[in-house]
């Protein structure tokens, strides 16, 4: 297999892994009880040594194939969506690692259940979401942005009357408006959210 082949396949498992993170979070709507309801049983899935596995191996080849693929193609001649992959790919490769970092860190050292509050505590603490909010929120957007350029390539046929570039606008707005709904569940100016002691305490807790 070639560095492309490893990448797709690479991305294609952390692809169903975010959509799920994503539809956990989306959960938040209806409180932080639920959304961790959602993650416990979604942990018995994801959290297994079977699948962990398999996750962190590919976010590792995601992130070298992604660094790689970006230095061969930066100088070439690029379409619009060729520069929103490699630009949105790139920036990826940088979320992941410190975000990987950041759970493992929170996890193992800091002996913290890595739930909703390690990961919101930073939207809600100024003058930290000043970074947080745009450090996730260009993070959600990058994955649709990158799925758009994708699907951009790929596509070769009108769906409902769209061509393959509509589309891929239409994928680009849908991440966009689940970024904003997403962040209305998890900030507490909008839904009353309360971080506990011991996720405020913690230097670790945001990423």
């Amino acid at each position: 297999m070639n560095i492309k082949k490893i990448h797709s396949f690479s991305a294609l498992v952390i692809t169903i892994f975010v959509s799920i993170h994503l539809l956990n979070h989306l959960y938040s709507i209806l409180g932080a009880a639920q959304h961790i309801e959602l993650m416990t049983n979604l942990r018995l899935i994801y959290r297994n040594v079977f699948v962990e596995t398999i996750l962190i191996l590919s976010v590792f080849i995601q992130i070298i194939s992604g660094i790689k693929l970006f230095i061969d193609k930066r100088k070439i001649t690029l379409t619009h969506f060729d520069k929103i992959q490699l630009w949105s790919g790139l920036y990826l490769a940088v979320f992941f690692t410190f975000h990987l970092a950041a759970v493992f860190i929170g996890r193992d050292f800091l002996n913290l259940d890595t739930n909703f509050y390690f990961g919101v505590a930073g939207l809600n603490l100024f003058p930290f979401n000043l970074f947080f909010i745009p450090y996730y929120g260009l993070a959600i957007l990058s994955f649709f942005g990158h799925i758009a350029s994708i699907h951009y390539k790929k596509m070769k046929h009108s769906i409902f009357g769209l061509s393959p570039r509509k589309q891929s606008f239409v994928i680009l707005t849908f991440g966009f408006i689940l970024t904003i709904i997403l962040f209305y569940g998890l900030t507490n100016r909008f839904h009353g959210i309360v971080i506990p002691t011991e996720y405020n305490l913690s230097k670790w807790n945001s990423f």
